[in-house]
């Protein structure tokens, strides 16, 4: 009878794989972490950087002494992303040469430090950690969340291995049905994961605030944002805006790119302009913005979306391979418009801000109901064994 009791009071151990290679990763395994945290949830959720796990591995960081998701990072801010389509399948050779030796480090991780559950938030590494879990601990079950749109295949998000998947639109959906191993668990939800915050925003006094940052309250205001690195595109935008006749002003968040926010800020012009280096108050920017203007990243966009934003993005050679589809997203749900390159902003934003067009694109915005960060943790728990069946 002890022994029974002690196993019913077990509180399951979730594992939240995540790493920093664009950022989106954490920030979504943060945001369901504290959801789950807010709803009293009787469970542990460790959040795991993948790269910790596997640092002895990472042959990136003994040649160059960086690890890979510092030089990810280092190019996102450079906008050194032309050929990134065609550097993937070099990656993932790296992967598959190092496919055994990952398996071995995690398999060894998740016998000393055994889950209840694993849910992967990245891509690329999908296969060893499934393979790991299957060595170390065979009936755990193993989730993958596409922070993407869609699958990027073969071998970016989508295994052929049976397990569960969790996918925020319908073509990721379908990619799982097609690509996964028969009897796998395929999960839809309304969305990509989006930070509490950005329910939870408070009324907020829009002319003041503008005013506050040295801005005109009845000028249309764009946001501009591509993500915790920024990106030189930013310059770009602020100078074709600025040499039109737009009546346009701009809050420019340049994340931690300092010397970014420094050369936006000593650009003088015709416009209006707020720049800000880093900032958790993204929510509160957009809330007293009119339109979106950066990458077509999952999380931005989707932000963006939540916050009633039409969006302006760009797809072309220099976009990554796996946020393209997002940049048709757009254009499919009418709620923006995807551009082969920002030469073509001002006719753009002349369009989207006459009034009968502003309405519509609000509209559709609006129609959009995003609340997968309320819903997953719903599926992780039907996926969670009983606890009568987890081990002390």
């Amino acid at each position: 009878m002890k022994d029974y009791v002690c196993t019913l009071q077990k509180r399951p151990q979730l594992h939240f794989m995540f790493f920093d290679a664009g950022g989106g990763h954490r920030a979504a395994a943060t945001a369901l972490q504290q959801v789950i945290a807010s709803q009293n949830r009787p469970w542990d959720v460790h959040l795991i950087d993948l790269q910790d796990v596997l640092d002895e591995l990472d042959i990136f960081r003994k040649l160059t002494g960086l690890r890979l998701e510092e030089i990810y990072n280092h190019l996102l801010a450079k906008g050194w992303t032309l050929g990134s389509a065609q550097l993937l399948p070099l990656m993932h050779g790296i992967i598959r040469i190092y496919h055994r030796a990952q398996v071995r480090v995690l398999t060894r991780y998740w016998t000393e430090n055994r889950p209840d559950l694993v849910v992967s938030l990245v891509p690329n590494f999908n296969r060893s950690m499934f393979q790991a879990i299957r060595a170390a601990a065979p009936t755990v079950p193993y989730v993958t969340v596409l922070t993407d749109m869609a699958d990027y295949p073969p071998h970016f998000w989508i295994e052929n291995q049976r397990q569960s998947f969790i996918c925020g639109t319908d073509t990721a959906a379908e990619q799982a049905r097609a690509a996964a191993a028969p009897g796998s668990d395929i999960h839809r939800v309304s969305g990509m994961i989006l930070h509490p915050r950005f329910y939870e925003v408070p009324p907020v006094d829009r002319a003041a605030t503008l005013r506050q940052y040295g801005l005109e309250p009845d000028v249309p205001t764009g946001l501009v944002l591509f993500g915790g690195e920024g990106s030189s595109k930013m310059v770009e935008i602020y100078d074709r805006i600025n040499a039109s006749s737009l009546n346009v002003q701009l809050l420019l968040l340049c994340g931690k790119n300092e010397k970014l926010a420094a050369k936006l800020r000593a650009r003088q012009g015709r416009i209006r302009k707020h720049v800000e280096g880093f900032t958790r108050q993204v929510p509160a920017f957009m809330q007293v913005a009119d339109f979106f203007i950066g990458k077509p990243g999952p999380g931005s966009v989707s932000e963006a979306i939540q916050m009633g934003l039409p969006v302006i993005v760009e797809k072309n050679a220099w976009t990554l391979p796996q946020e393209r589809f997002n940049a048709d997203w757009v254009k499919q749900q009418g709620v923006g418009e995807s551009l082969s390159g920002f030469s073509q902003l001002v006719p753009t934003l002349e369009k989207m801000l006459a009034p009968e067009s502003l309405t519509k694109l609000r509209q559709r915005v609006a129609a959009i109901e995003n609340r997968a960060i309320f819903e997953i943790p719903e599926i992780l728990a039907k996926l969670l064994p009983s606890p009568l069946t987890m081990q002390k």
